[in-house]
């Protein structure tokens, strides 16, 4: 066996000839035969099922890397999930549990429609459960569902739209470096990060910011109908709610915990009791319905360890939103 010194010295060599490219190692299983399990984390008597689907981190349509871990793509998970829940005759009503700031505006849609689409297709009930953050692309995800149930501690609302961008071109002018793009027309290079934004690149993107931003406000308006109409323009504003605030507004329905969705689904599933179970790869160890995958993520993430000892993708969702190119996003950043 290679001794600690000849390992580090052979992984050098190997980061050497690859450059300053990604270098990934993958340590587990491998992609195949890892289709979603459904293990038991409460045990009722009876045969029926409430099945755990769960919602974590930043809703893209791509997976996430990390240092030492790599997550699923979020949209194909979530209908992976549900295609198990819609399948099982014995599964008769989802838990949809959220931990998630948001994300792009067209992920968050798309996972919005998987769910009400569950919904309208099957006629099981969907609680929403949110955790720690359940904000902008999270509240609209929640919005599909028929309950919305948050902990008095749950950061939930932040209803809007954010487009970041971020322009190099002052410091470049400071130090003699000149860029210039050659466009078919005067706003295709609206928000590049070498150039500054006219008046007329503001206007152009702004409409957009304000056409996803009503799209939103449509949604909460007609999955929330019982938000007094006088506190509905400060709740979409785009401000942050504790779960308290928002049940005092209208923008979920009761304070509780996983035992009262849980209950509560099987009430909405007329179920006198129920097994609590929870999807997962055969390579997540669930000992209870807390339990979270490789990463931090929700159950059903990573097949292994992955370690990346190279991966700086500016640009891409490896990186906060502050760091990474022009996209449309339903998120909150509580940094």
């Amino acid at each position: 066996m290679c001794g600690p010194r000849r390992i580090v010295v052979c992984l050098c060599l190997v980061w050497i000839q690859v450059g300053c490219g990604p270098l990934t190692f993958t340590v587990g299983t491998g992609p195949g035969k890892r289709k979603l399990i459904a293990t038991t984390v409460i045990d009722e008597p009876g045969n029926m099922r409430i099945a755990i689907v769960d919602v974590g981190g930043l809703m893209t349509n791509g997976s996430q890397r990390g240092l030492l871990y790599a997550s699923e793509n979020p949209v194909s998970i979530l209908h992976e999930k549900l295609q198990r829940a819609g399948g099982d005759p014995k599964v008769k009503a989802v838990i949809l549990r959220l931990n998630t700031p948001g994300g792009t505006v067209t992920a968050s849609d798309v996972m919005y429609r998987q769910v009400n689409r569950f919904r309208q297709q099957t006629g099981k009930p969907v609680v929403v459960l949110m955790m720690d953050v359940a904000a902008s692309g999270g509240y609209y995800l929640a919005c599909a569902g028929d309950t919305i149930i948050a902990y008095p501690t749950t950061v939930t609302g932040s209803i809007g739209v954010i487009l970041q961008t971020i322009s190099f071109k002052p410091a470049l002018d400071r130090i003699g470096i000149h860029a210039e793009a050659f466009t078919s027309g005067p706003n295709k290079d609206a928000g590049s990060p070498l150039s500054h934004l006219t008046d007329e690149h503001r206007a152009v993107l702004e409409r957009i910011v304000d056409d996803f931003y009503g799209r939103f406000v449509d949604l909460v308006r007609q999955r929330r109908p019982h938000i007094p109409p006088d506190q509905f323009d400060r709740v979409t504003d785009g401000r942050v709610l504790t779960g308290q605030d928002a049940l005092d507004a209208g923008l979920v329905d009761q304070l509780g915990d996983l035992r009262v969705a849980f209950d509560l689904a099987k009430q909405q599933a007329s179920l006198p009791s129920a097994d609590l179970i929870l999807y997962h790869r055969p390579v997540s160890y669930v000992g209870s319905p807390y339990a979270t995958a490789p990463g931090g993520g929700p159950t059903g993430g990573a097949g292994g360890l992955e370690v990346n000892l190279v991966q700086f993708n500016f640009g891409d969702s490896t990186f906060p939103i502050a760091t990474t190119s022009v996209g449309f996003y339903y998120l909150w950043q509580g940094e």
